[in-house]
């Protein structure tokens, strides 16, 4: 089963539960991929790891949405955005702490002999590659910084 089935098929069982958050989340995340494939012209359907890139992008709006209404201090709203969140993580791998994102920087940055600030762009593509989505950009990139300096 694809991941896009297990989606469809958790929102079924959603709306026989009456879930209503639920529901409203995983079709949302359905919309979007049927979005970016309308939007991808090479292929009808999205494999799986693209489908799992849509979510993490779903999964980073909920952050900055629910930090946005804790900013401006409507409680309730951030709350449904983190509960969102938390639907949407269950889909996407085990996130990496900082130390095993830290090793993983340090590996691919001497594999490629990166040095300094002028190689950031290539050294990012390398430690996205074996980072894989398993970890927050920024938080990637900030380490990247740090060990490049």
């Amino acid at each position: 089963m694809s991941l896009i089935e297990k989606i469809r098929s958790d929102m079924t069982a959603a709306m026989k539960a009456k879930n209503k958050l639920t529901v409203s989340t995983l079709r949302s995340v359905i919309a979007a991929v049927q979005q970016a494939e309308v939007a991808g012209s090479a292929s009808s359907t999205l494999s799986d790891e693209e489908v799992l890139k849509v979510i993490s992008a779903q999964a980073k709006r909920r952050v900055e949405a629910a930090e946005a209404f804790d900013a401006g201090n409507r409680p309730e709203q951030a709350e449904a955005e983190r509960f969102e969140l938390e639907i949407l993580t269950t889909y996407l791998p085990s996130q990496l702490d900082e130390s095993e994102v830290k090793s993983i920087v340090v590996e691919a940055l001497a594999e490629g002999n990166f040095s300094s600030m002028k190689d950031m762009g290539a050294a990012m593509k390398a430690v996205n590659e074996k980072i894989a989505g398993r970890a927050e950009g920024r938080l990637v990139a900030d380490l990247v910084k740090s060990e490049l300096l």
